[in-house]
């Protein structure tokens, strides 16, 4: 199985890592994993002012802090998966490499709001279940 593993960093990440090394039939060297962060993209007077190669950088940067300790997590269990950085609209973007990248499976963890907080602040999860054509398991 082709696996996309969606992850921000946050503790919703590492519940969603936890929930996959308790259940070895997501979590085993029998299928190809990818690990996948989104970095908003800077405003683009931000862009202008501070260059291109400045703000890849940064981007670069920021993704790393977000893989590396995945990316430790998994080789511990033997895993070596590839790493995929994008810059854009989180949910969108999440969405869109699934769907390009001939995945059987997408996993992210939620952040669990109710219903008010996302018609207020819109959500990531919301975004990825509108837009994928792939299967998405939502570790809470």
């Amino acid at each position: 199985m082709n696996i996309l593993l969606a992850v921000d960093g946050s503790a919703y990440t590492k519940k969603m890592l936890a929930y996959l090394a308790t259940h070895e039939e997501l979590l085993s060297g029998n299928h190809q994993y990818t690990v996948l962060t989104v970095q908003a993209p800077l405003p683009a007077r931000a862009r202008s002012a501070l260059g291109k190669d400045v703000v890849d950088n940064y981007h670069a940067e920021e993704a790393e802090k977000v893989l590396a300790p995945v990316c430790k997590f998994l080789g511990r269990h033997g895993i070596d998966a590839k790493r995929s950085i994008k810059v854009g609209a989180v949910g969108e973007s999440i969405a869109k490499v699934a769907d390009s990248g001939k995945f059987d499976l997408l996993v992210m963890g939620s952040h669990g709001h109710g219903a008010l907080a996302t018609l207020v602040m819109g959500s990531v999860t919301t975004q990825v279940l509108a837009h994928s054509k792939v299967p998405v398991l939502l570790v809470r």
